[in-house]
């Protein structure tokens, strides 16, 4: 009788020993981590396009006529090369002198997009700076001198157009804008834009009153404003994943 009962007894504790060097033995295997097989390719490439407002501008401004192509190309997550090449033909009138600024100029510089895009989207919130340059004439087409005694005094006035060639500017551009994907791979954007020149070269006898790629000088003051609107293509060359 007593020998039954040990042998239960032993028995009874073989399995329960069994059963936690079992359950020890499942504890110490580590569990699989799924990792997600799900990655977002980001797209890099060249994005072209143009300034649809210096466009219309021309059509419905006769004392204006522009033409911008712009483009950048992405180089990190957040960070593009940009630039800018046009060129701009501006007649100027006040109540005293009648100028037309013609000439091309350049931009080159960078924008940093500040926009967390959700999956799938290729949007930009951006700032950037571009050193920008510009090469063109100032024709002064027509002038009249100011006089104090307007009564018994005629006014000079001269319509003998003179024209000043091989003029340049050099200023400094910051631009904040956005870009969104409206179809695949088109943008439509709008930015503005804040200058400050750093020289320019002046005609004789009166002031710059445009400069070509950086518009109107608000009388011989150093700081200008600008503004755009864009629609480009990117072109995709490679992809990263996010």
């Amino acid at each position: 009788m007593n020998y039954q009962y040990i042998t239960k007894f032993t028995i009874n504790i073989t399995i329960a020993l069994f059963s936690l060097t079992a359950l020890s033995q499942n504890d110490s295997i580590p569990s699989e981590t799924v990792a997600d097989s799900v990655k977002h390719k980001q797209k890099y490439g060249l994005r072209l396009g143009g300034d649809v407002s210096k466009l219309i501008r021309s059509f419905i401004d006769d004392d204006y006529k522009g033409f911008e192509i712009n483009g950048d190309f992405r180089i990190t997550k957040r960070w593009y090369l940009a630039g800018e090449i046009g060129t701009e033909e501006k007649t100027t009138k006040n109540d005293y002198l009648t100028a037309t600024a013609s000439g091309t100029y350049f931009k080159a510089g960078a924008d940093y997009n500040a926009y967390d895009n959700w999956y799938g989207m290729h949007n930009m919130i951006y700032g950037g700076f571009r050193v920008a340059a510009s090469t063109f004439s100032q024709t002064r087409d027509s002038f009249s001198s100011y006089s104090q005694d307007q009564y018994w005094s005629p006014q000079y006035s001269s319509t003998i157009s003179e024209k000043f060639s091989g003029l340049s500017a050099i200023w400094l551009e910051f631009i904040a804008g956005l870009k969104v994907e409206v179809l695949r791979n088109l943008y439509l954007g709008a930015n503005i834009q804040f200058k400050y020149v750093v020289s320019q070269d002046q005609p004789d006898n009166f002031e710059n009153l445009y400069i070509p790629g950086y518009n109107k000088t608000y009388d011989s003051g150093k700081f200008g404003f600008g503004y755009g609107y864009n629609i480009s293509y990117l072109i995709p060359i490679f992809k990263k994943n996010k």
